[in-house]
């Protein structure tokens, strides 16, 4: 796997940072942390590939003891029939990364040996496996695959699209490219209108069995994002796969280190939570003194929630008991 190499992926920011073994002792103390302070679920998407840990499966069946929700993204690579037999009963989603819809645009943006068309087959061996095991067994798990975009890939959307219909999955969803503050992937967002129309034919595509989904509002956001403070991150921490306890993946990269609140492989997670620095962080990012505009990168993933808290405070709309269906994974929202 020392291949990979996603193309303009946020994670490729991330780095530098010391990395630690996280041993299945050491993943096992965390979730019983987690189940202590009331953690509802956990995503295994951080900055790596989970599915290489020795932990990786444990975690599952220990988070799903505790009554904790697990999610995965993931690149598929490594799966094979038994392990999705055993992983997705106990998996409330898995969404896979394949970022395009043919061979030769899958090796180009994810691996460095435009030869190797078998690691794209075995991909989609994989998922189709994992399709074929949840309508067999009615399984409640939902499955889909993802791409990010940037407005030069139109002519890659649509047969991203297609994939996702001919594999079968809940949805083929497609998303924006993640830039830093200092634009160090050359996004422009001004841009992405020119693939506007592409993105509405891959909508129309959609199946009852298979829906499209555009993230039309982080596509419209660009790196304009509406709000200065952030408030979410206590909600939805992100941790690194190295045990960096940070509030956000965007401040995963050393030079963002004044942010780092601890290590969970070296000391327990519910005591990072409790100490002073954990608050000291989390209070400076909704402080007048933080700028989410020009101090980290573009739309995080505590984005939406923190659209809506900082509507909240600012007093434009007030949260509220939700209304109508309950939503999927609701968890995770």
């Amino acid at each position: 796997m020392s291949d990979v190499v996603v193309h303009n992926c946020y994670a490729m920011l991330q780095e530098p940072q010391e990395r630690v073994n996280i041993s299945t002792d050491i993943a096992m103390g965390f979730l019983e942390d987690c189940a202590e302070m009331g953690v509802r679920a956990v995503s295994l998407i951080s900055d790596g590939e989970s599915t290489l840990s020795p932990a990786y499966e444990p975690f599952i069946h220990k988070a799903h003891e505790l009554g904790i929700d697990v999610g995965n993204a993931t690149n598929g690579w490594i799966f094979d029939t038994e392990m999705l037999e055993r992983i997705l009963p106990k998996l409330k989603w898995v969404r896979f990364t394949v970022l395009a819809g043919t061979p030769e645009d899958f090796l180009k943006m994810m691996y460095h040996d435009p030869a190797a068309k078998h690691v794209f087959w075995r991909v989609a061996f994989n998922i189709s496996e994992a399709v074929r095991i949840k309508r067999k067994r009615h399984l409640p798990v939902t499955l889909g695959i993802q791409t990010f975009v940037t407005p030069e890939d139109g002519d890659k959307i649509r047969a991203f699209a297609k994939f996702g219909l001919d594999l079968g999955v809940d949805y083929a969803v497609i998303k924006h490219t993640s830039d830093d503050e200092k634009g160090s992937l050359g996004v422009q967002y001004g841009r992405y209108g020119e693939i506007e129309q592409a993105l509405h034919q891959a909508e129309a595509m959609s199946t009852e069995d298979t829906k499209v989904v555009v993230k039309w509002s982080k596509i419209k956001d660009g790196n304009k994002p509406p709000y200065r403070r952030m408030y979410a991150c206590p909600f939805l921490l992100q941790i690194s796969g190295s045990g960096l306890v940070a509030p956000s993946g965007m401040f995963f990269n050393a030079r963002y280190s004044k942010f780092h609140i601890g290590n969970f492989a070296e000391e327990r997670f519910i005591d990072i939570w409790r100490s002073d620095r954990y608050w000291d962080v989390m209070n400076y990012l909704a402080s007048p003194w933080f700028d989410a505009q020009t101090m980290m990168g573009f739309l995080p993933i505590q984005h939406y929630a923190n659209v809506m808290l900082d509507r909240h405070v600012k007093g434009v709309e007030r949260l509220r008991e939700p209304e109508g269906p309950e939503p999927l994974h609701k968890n995770f929202v």
